[in-house]
């Protein structure tokens, strides 16, 4: 059995701590038997590493969010990356053919896919192991796993059972799935003793490929890549589960989450105050979640969340606070934090002068042993100043050390990188006509390969 688990979002829902490279899964804001601060997504990689499940699993994301992944979860994660972001049928192609042509993983093999931010306890990764029996016991093209509702919810699909006299039989069959009903069809679903499908699709490999097959579409990866804007921009909901011949379900008992807004996110976050500030006691059911080095005082207001990091502001009542993916919907705003693998970076300050020029100032962190990529710039020049720790530098294949107190001067179109020997930061100010984070040109990643295009 292999697991591939869907990493998308486009970081609206929980603004402005998410953005178009820091979806809801990577904010760090959960908290850990340690007292430490752990992300969703490092909440259920480590979930599935102890259902003995890691080593079967692989993550299906874009290209934004590569980085982020890598730098929560390790270099050595099995990824799949999206040419671009289209929706869940696209994605899950894609992987079926990167396991199919490329994994040379049988036709036959079970594959379950779900999405990589579940809220759930250890016991969801235990009875999904129980989908790839469903498979060969049912003859069903499809096992899903579902959860009893607990309100007829309008944002998910709901499985609707068949009755069945057979006690023994260990799964139910479906009599039919619907995505997202209106929450008068919800109300007579959950009758009829429906159950919340909690995004999770078992099939085996060779459904995909025919379906791929008869539509015209490629089954080899790399052929697959080249025509992924072709795909239809549709779910895997609605292009598979709701046309399925048969499909078979295995109910969930334990607690299951989405984790989506920020109602349901702060239910689960157990301070209420996360960076500086103050919550007076007369505020009930209140969080905020500061990212920023200027405190946020909250005086008597109950069932609110103030969230604050470079990208803004919220503050809001709880139950309003769905409503905000709506409201941002239209904003194009650069993301003014992103994590990296070799880091992390914020943007201090973006300036656009009168003639036109742009001037951004960023405070960069590069871990110990990691390094930034050999690259040039095209359209800025870049000055580095370093404030803390040491490290190496490459500018145009000459190699030197670099310390704190230490300036460079980086004109466009010369090729560097830097290599931390201790944690390093620094502060960079590019200035030029159009400072935007696609003008980078990526000549080498690995630190060894670097070595070699340098003169001494």
């Amino acid at each position: 059995m292999k697991v591939v688990l869907l990493s998308g979002g486009s970081g609206k829902r929980l603004w402005p701590l998410s953005n178009d490279a820091r979806s809801k899964q990577f904010l760090k804001i959960l908290k850990k038997d340690d007292d430490r601060l752990e992300s969703m997504i490092q909440r259920v990689w480590g979930q599935i590493g102890e259902a003995d499940l890691q080593n079967h699993a692989y993550v299906t994301t874009s290209k934004p969010q590569v980085e982020m992944i890598q730098s929560q979860l390790g270099n050595e994660i099995n990824l799949i990356v999206e040419p671009e972001r289209r929706d869940t049928f696209p994605a899950i192609a894609l992987a079926a053919t990167y396991l199919y042509s490329v994994e040379g993983v049988s036709l036959d093999e079970a594959i379950v896919v779900m999405p990589v931010d579940p809220f759930v306890e250890i016991g969801f990764f235990e009875k999904l192991k129980e989908l790839e029996q469903v498979l060969a016991s049912s003859d069903a093209d499809l096992a899903l796993m579902g959860v009893k509702p607990t309100y007829p919810s309008e944002k998910y699909g709901y499985i609707i059972p068949k009755q069945s006299g057979d006690a023994a039989q260990t799964f139910m069959d479906v009599q039919s799935f619907r995505e997202k009903p209106r929450e008068e069809e919800a109300v007579e679903m959950i009758r009829q003793d429906a159950l919340w499908n909690c995004g999770v699709f078992a099939f085996k490999l060779d459904l995909i490929i025919n379906i791929l097959i008869v539509n015209g579409l490629p089954i080899q990866y790399e052929e697959m890549l080249k025509q992924y804007s072709k795909l239809p921009k549709i779910s895997f909901d609605y292009k598979v589960v709701e046309k399925a011949n048969r499909i078979a379900a295995i109910q969930y008992d334990g607690s299951w989450k989405d984790l989506g807004t920020w109602n349901t996110l702060t239910e689960e976050i157990e301070t209420s105050l996360i960076g500086k500030g103050i919550i007076t006691a007369d505020s009930i059911n209140t969080h905020v979640i500061n990212e920023l080095e200027v405190p946020i005082t909250l005086l008597g207001l109950s069932d609110v969340i103030v969230a604050a990091s470079p990208d803004g502001i919220l503050v809001a009542d709880k139950a309003s606070s769905p409503q905000i993916k709506d409201v941002m919907k239209h904003s194009e705003q650069r993301p003014m934090y992103e994590e990296r693998r070799w880091g992390r970076y914020r943007v201090l300050d973006y300036v656009t002068y009168p003639d036109g020029r742009e001037v951004l100032t960023k405070r960069i962190f590069i871990s110990e042993g990691s390094n930034l990529s050999y690259q040039y710039h095209s359209l800025r020049d870049e000055v580095w100043t370093v404030v803390a720790g040491h490290g190496e530098m490459v500018l145009n294949g000459k190699r030197f050390s670099i310390t704190t107190g230490d300036v460079l001067l980086i004109p466009k179109e010369n090729r560097h990188s830097l290599r931390a020997l201790a944690d390093i930061e620094i502060i960079e100010i590019q200035t030029g006509s159009q400072l935007i984070e696609e003008d980078i040109v990526r000549l080498e990643h690995d630190w060894n390969e670097i070595m070699q295009l340098c003169t001494k």
